[in-house]
C-alpha cells in the first residue's frame, strides 16, 4: 500500500460525505483506492499474494470491521474463502457455503447484491465465521456482499461488514464493491480454474488408488484352491516387511501379479513400483538399465539416463527373470543388496538405494548353483523368503472359475458375447496339464470364443492339442502322420503366440533347434510376422 493512500485514508476517506443530499459515502476519493489496486495486480507475478492486502485496502478505505473475497469451486459446489481482512485463519477456514445456503450462497445463486442493515436477526443470516453481531459497544453491524462476474458467470462474491450508519448510501457502497469486484474478477478466475485443477486432481488420485486397492486384492487373483489360499496368507506376512522376496514358478504362473500384490499390500504402496525383466534385455544393456548411465559413458549415452534402481527410490523394484543375469551382473546385484549402494555406467558418484527388491525366476537356481551359473551367495541374498507360486496343473480346480473370468475379459476385448463354456469343453480343459499355465489357458478362451458361433465355447472350439480324438471325432479320419502334423503346427502357433513371435524363445520352449524350427515353419507356411507384437 503506497504511502500516499495511507494519508488518503487516515485523512481524508473516514470524513467524506456527499454534499448532494448530505449523507455519507466515498465518491468522491475512490480513484486512489482503484488506482492503488489496479498497480498491485499489474505488478505481481502471483495473483495471491496481493489478496489479502487488497482485502485490507478495502477495508481500510470502506471503514469495514470485516472484509472476505470468496470463490466458487464448481468441481466441489462450494463457495470457499480466498482472502479475507479481520478474521481468524480457523473462522476463514468455516466460510464454506454451498451454493444457496447463506446469504453468502444467495448471492451466488441469484447473481444480486444484498445489504442487510443490521445483521443480528437477520433472516439467512447463517454467521459460519462467528462474525460478532454488534460491537463491544453494543452497536449493530451492517453487511453487504455483491457478486463478482466474469462474462455473466458467477466466480465469487466480494462482501464487508462495518458498523450500521444511517447517513451511508447503500447504492454507491454496493457499486463501489462491485467495481472492485470487477477488477479482481479476471484474478478470481484464474484461481477458481487452478483451485478446480487441484480438486480434479484430488478426485483422480483418490480414484487411481481406490482402482490400484481393487486390482490388487485377492479377489482379482482367480483361484480358491488350498495351494493358493497358502499363497494368500504368505503375501500377508510378508508384505508389511522390508524382506527381500523370491517368487518361484514355472513361466505364465502368474508371479509378476503376487509382485503387484506384495507391493501394493506392502508399506510402500504409494512410491514407485519399478519393473525390469531381465531376459527381454540385451546383456549389452541390462547394467545400464538397472543403475542407469552418465552422458557419454558409452557409444550413443546422448544424456544421463536414471536406472530403474534409483527410479524405485522409497518404492519396490520387481527383478523377473533374475535367473538369466550374467555372471557380472549377478556381482553388481549382490552389492546391491549388500551394501545398499551402487554407481551409475560412466561415474564415480555413489547412490544410496532404497528399494525393497522383489525377484522372480521360473530356473531351478539349486541346479544352477552346481552347474556354475549362479552364485551361491546371491541366491541366499534373493531367498530371504521364497515364495512358490503352484503351476495350473497343480491348482485344476480352478480351471472353472479361471475359465469364466476369461471369458468375460475376451468379451470386453473383442467384443464377443460368450455366455457359457461346455461341460466337454470343461472336461478337456481339466485333462490338459498346461505347461504354459496361466497364460496359455487365457490364450486359449480368448481363440475359442473368437472360433465360436453360438455365443457357447464347445470342445470344437479348443486347439487340436486340447482335444481327444473321441470327442473331436478326428479317431478314425486322416493317417496318423497327418494327425501328427496337424498337432505339430498347432503347437508352433500355440508357442509362437505366447513367445510373441521370437522364435528363438519358441525353439527353446519346444526343445528344438532354430533350425529345425525354421524348416517346419516353412514346411506349415506359418506367418511368424502375425504373432509378433501379440498381447497375451
Amino acid at each position: 500500500m503506497s504511502t500516499a493512500l495511507k494519508n488518503n485514508i487516515k485523512d481524508g476517506f473516514k470524513s467524506h460525505y456527499c454534499h448532494k443530499a448530505g449523507r455519507f459515502c466515498k465518491g468522491d476519493t475512490e480513484l486512489p483506492l482503484l488506482f492503488e489496486i489496479s498497480t498491485m495486480i499489474n505488478n505481481t507475478r502471483f495473483i495471491k499474494d496481493i489478496m489479502a492486502p487488497v482485502m485490507e485496502l478495502v477495508a481500510r478505505y470502506l471503514d469495514a470491521e470485516r472484509s472476505i473475497l470468496s470463490i466458487l469451486n464448481r468441481e466441489v459446489s462450494k463457495i470457499l474463502i480466498e482472502a479475507s481482512y479481520g478474521m481468524s485463519y480457523d473462522d476463514k477456514k468455516q466460510g464454506r457455503y454451498l451454493v444457496g445456503e447463506g446469504i453468502t450462497g444467495n448471492v451466488v445463486k441469484s447473481g444480486e447484491p444484498i445489504f442487510i442493515d443490521k445483521i443480528e436477526g437477520a433472516q439467512g443470516f447463517v454467521n459460519k465465521t462467528k462474525m460478532e453481531l454488534q460491537t463491544k459497544n453494543n452497536k449493530d453491524i451492517s453487511f453487504v456482499i455483491v457478486p463478482i462476474k466474469v462474462d455473466n458467470e458467477i466466480v465469487g462474491t466480494l462482501s464487508i461488514s462495518r458498523v450500521y450508519d444511517e447517513r451511508v448510501n447503500k447504492n454507491e457502497l454496493i457499486r463501489i464493491l462491485s467495481v472492485i469486484g470487477s477488477m479482481l474478477a479476471q484474478a478470481v478466475r484464474a484461481k477458481q480454474d487452478r483451485m478446480e485443477e487441484i480438486e480434479r486432481l484430488k478426485n483422480e488420485n483418490k480414484k487411481l488408488h481406490l482402482e490400484l486397492e481393487n486390482r490388487f486384492s485377492y479377489e482379482n487373483i482367480i483361484g480358491n484352491c488350498f495351494k493358493l489360499r497358502e499363497v494368500f496368507k504368505q503375501i500377508e506376512q510378508v508384505a508389511k516387511t522390508e524382506a527381500t522376496v523370491l517368487i518361484r514358478g514355472e513361466s505364465g504362473v502368474g508371479k509378476e501379479l503376487i509382485a503387484d500384490a506384495i507391493h501394493y499390500k506392502s508399506n510402500r504402496a504409494s512410491k514407485p513400483f519399478i519393473k525390469v525383466n531381465c531376459s527381454a534385455l540385451p546383456e549389452t544393456l541390462i547394467e545400464s538399465e538397472l543403475f542407469g548411465h552418465e552422458k557419454g559413458a558409452f557409444t550413443g549415452a546422448s544424456e544421463v539416463k536414471k536406472g530403474r534402481f534409483e527410479l524405485a527410490q522409497g518404492g519396490t523394484l520387481f527383478i523377473d527373470e533374475v535367473g538369466e543375469l550374467s555372471a557380472t551382473m549377478q556381482i553388481k546385484l549382490l552389492r546391491v543388496l549388500q551394501e545398499k549402494q551402487f554407481e551409475k555406467l560412466g561415474s564415480s558418484k555413489t547412490i544410496n538405494c532404497n528399494a525393497r527388491i522383489i525377484t522372480a525366476t521360473n530356473r531351478n537356481l539349486e541346479e544352477a548353483i552346481v552347474e556354475g551359473e549362479f552364485r551361491e551367495d546371491l541366491y541366499y541374498r534373493l531367498n530371504v523368503f521364497p515364495l512358490y507360486i503352484p503351476p495350473l496343473r497343480e491348482r485344476l480346480n480352478d480351471i472353472p472359475i479361471l475359465a469364466d473370468h476369461f471369458i468375460q475379459k475376451a468379451n470386453k476385448k473383442n467384443g464377443t458375447n460368450i455366455l457359457r463354456i461346455s461341460s466337454s469343453a470343461i472336461d478337456a480343459l481339466m485333462i490338459y496339464k498346461w505347461p504354459g499355465n496361466i497364460r496359455e489357458l487365457e490364450n486359449c478362451v480368448e481363440r475359442a470364443a473368437i472360433l465360436s458361433t453360438d455365443q457357447v465355447i464347445r470342445i470344437e472350439n479348443l486347439p487340436p492339442t486340447l482335444q481327444t480324438a473321441e470327442s473331436s471325432s478326428t479317431l478314425n479320419k486322416g493317417t496318423l502322420q497327418i494327425i501328427v502334423e496337424k498337432v505339430e503346427k498347432q503347437l508352433i502357433i500355440d508357442c509362437l503366440t505366447v513367445k510373441k513371435g521370437n522364435v528363438l524363445q519358441t525353439a527353446k520352449q519346444l526343445k528344438i533347434s532354430n533350425r529345425k524350427l525354421g524348416l517346419r515353419i516353412d514346411k506349415y507356411n506359418i506367418n511368424v510376422d502375425k504373432y509378433k507384437g501379440k498381447v497375451i
